[in-house]
């Protein structure tokens, strides 16, 4: 039988919408997408570059909690309401990401409040050292 098991962060999303900050399915990681509140004051920068700093550290814990890492990385979704603040964080992406090189997309869509100038999903394949 496949492990299923979600992962809360603690947001009060998760509970007000019904979702779980990541899903491990067998070896997949699948962490929903992840804004760049900070979830334990649930405050959010005005800095698209320190909200997909926060994001980073967000999906970074909820990674770590199922056993994985930004290595494990396999696929990740860049979802943006304005085109023009995705280059400026393409530093911060790249040092996630840049020996990883996971497959990857950027899209342009309306986010859930207008304060979100960021939002990042990730899939993760579990190394079979982590596998629980």
């Amino acid at each position: 039988m496949t492990e299923r098991r979600s992962l809360l962060s603690g947001s009060t999303f998760e509970e007000q919408i019904g979702y779980a900050r990541a899903v491990i399915d067998g070896d997949w990681v699948h962490v929903s997408g992840t804004t760049g509140f900070d979830y334990t004051t649930m405050t959010i920068s005005g800095d698209v570059v320190e909200q997909a700093e926060q994001c980073l550290r967000n999906i970074e814990a909820a990674l770590e909690q199922a056993g994985c890492s930004f290595a494990d990385v396999v696929r990740v979704r860049y979802l943006l309401p304005d085109r023009d603040d995705f280059e400026p964080c393409w530093p911060v992406l790249r040092s996630a990401f840049g020996t990883v090189r996971p497959a990857a997309t950027m899209l342009v869509c309306g986010l859930a409040d207008p304060r979100m100038r960021i939002e990042i999903e990730v899939y993760a394949r579990r190394a079979l050292a982590f596998r629980r």
